[in-house]
């Protein structure tokens, strides 16, 4: 692979100044395709590392940075006998934060009330300028690294409006990469897995309608309740009476909405009941798709009701390939040793939008360990962002692109 400066090293030289921007980005947090804060700041950023290009308003508020590298070889959109096997590789990290109220008093919690990087997305972008900032000053690499800082991560699906708004046709990479802080990790461990890291995620909207009436008089109405509640607990067999035992699957109704609190003898018309589909394989994902409708359709006709299923496919699954999958591992062992890299971590029940672009290009998503307990895991009130892993996470980026990109000793420029 030839020898490349430890970019560990590099880097923990501007830790503080990494953590400075981080606390920043906490205090200052914007919503997804709100973010337009927090591209100021990465822009500014980038423009002070000397970074070779600049594209803002990619999707919305995403931005694009690319570095050259200063080894022989060819960049985007080049070709030419003796060129590496690689010429560009895509690095993202999201931007978003979530609708949440902070439940901390370090000094730089969030400003904003009902708004909170809950789930460390301040510590991804800050990770990646990290990065950007080694890459742009050492150039230990031939082609480009193409840095991605992706808006609305958190259910809006910024990684599509970048790929609709033509990332990858703009900037063509060989693969793609990604991480995502995990507290059930210690820091300095990471984690990863060829093949699937996340679920699908799917929405589901049942509405169950009757005629409704008066809660003496039973007989005389269609009890829609009644129907939702059997509906309910039905669905729970999709899963395990449908779906392989081999394979995984989840189904959840979350929410029940029907009839008024202060009207305790009006039986509703209607009554909605919203939940989420995870899956990994589209297979099932069609299966539960289908014995939903048959089961949700069956039950309200039995009861004289009808009922209304709308199936949504929101996120596709987050699914690693092989090679990349294997590149990332071989880069995590180098950076903390074998025994702190998980090579088959379990794949989580959650979604992520970074697999549209996993869907477009080859790639990989990786766990990266921050420690942490229950109180203050993704998405609750009392989350941070663990500072001391942004040498490690900065370094992860940049060693993805470097070891990608660097040509084979002997190789023809």
């Amino acid at each position: 692979m030839g020898t490349l400066r430890h970019p560990i090293q590099h880097i923990s030289a501007y830790h503080a100044e990494l953590t400075r921007l981080r606390r920043d980005l906490h205090a200052h947090p914007e919503l997804g395709f709100e973010e337009s804060r927090t591209a100021a700041l990465v822009a500014s950023e980038l423009e002070r590392y000397g970074v070779d290009e600049i594209h803002r308003g990619v999707g919305k508020t995403g931005l694009v940075a690319v570095i050259r590298g200063a080894l022989p070889g060819r960049g985007r959109g080049e070709a030419g006998d003796g060129d590496p096997a690689v010429r560009a590789i895509g690095l993202r990290a999201d931007m978003d934060a979530l609708p949440l109220r902070e439940d901390n008093e370090f000094p730089w919690r969030s400003g904003k009330i009902g708004v909170m990087h809950a789930c460390g997305h301040d510590g991804h972008t800050t990770m990646l300028l990290g990065a950007a900032r080694y890459l742009a000053a050492t150039r230990q690499f031939s082609g480009e690294a193409v840095c991605i800082f992706q808006p609305a991560e958190e259910g809006l699906g910024g990684a599509k409006a970048m790929l609709d708004d033509g990332l990858f046709e703009r900037f063509p990479v060989d693969a793609v990469y990604s991480m995502h802080n995990w507290p059930q990790l210690p820091p300095g461990r990471i984690g990863l897995a060829a093949g699937p890291m996340m679920a699908a995620a799917d929405r589901i909207t049942i509405t169950v309608c009757g005629p409704g009436g008066h809660g003496a008089h039973p007989e005389l109405c269609v009890d829609t309740v009644l129907v939702a509640a059997q509906i309910v607990n039905a669905v729970q067999s999709v899963v395990s009476r449908n779906v392989n035992p081999n394979d995984q699957a989840v189904v959840s109704l979350c929410a029940v909405q029907g009839g008024d609190l202060s009207a305790m003898s009006v039986m509703p018309r209607n009554v909605t009941m919203v939940g989420t589909v995870r899956s990994f394989r589209a297979e099932v994902q069609a299966l539960v798709e289908q014995r939903l409708q048959q089961l949700v359709q069956a039950i309200a006709q039995g009861y004289g009701a009808t009922a209304e299923v709308r199936y949504e496919r929101i996120y596709p699954a987050t699914i690693n390939t092989p090679d990349e999958a294997q590149h990332a591992r071989r880069v995590a062992e180098e950076l903390v040793g074998p025994s702190n890299v998980v090579p088959d971590l379990p794949p989580s029940m959650g979604a992520e939008d970074f697999a549209f672009m996993l869907q477009a290009r080859p790639g990989a998503y990786l766990r990266l360990g921050q420690g942490g307990d229950a109180a203050s895991f993704l998405h609750t009130a009392r989350y941070d962002f663990n500072d001391v892993v942004l040498p490690l996470g900065a370094a992860l980026y940049a060693r993805l692109a470097e070891r990608a990109l660097t040509p084979p000793v002997g190789a023809v420029p």
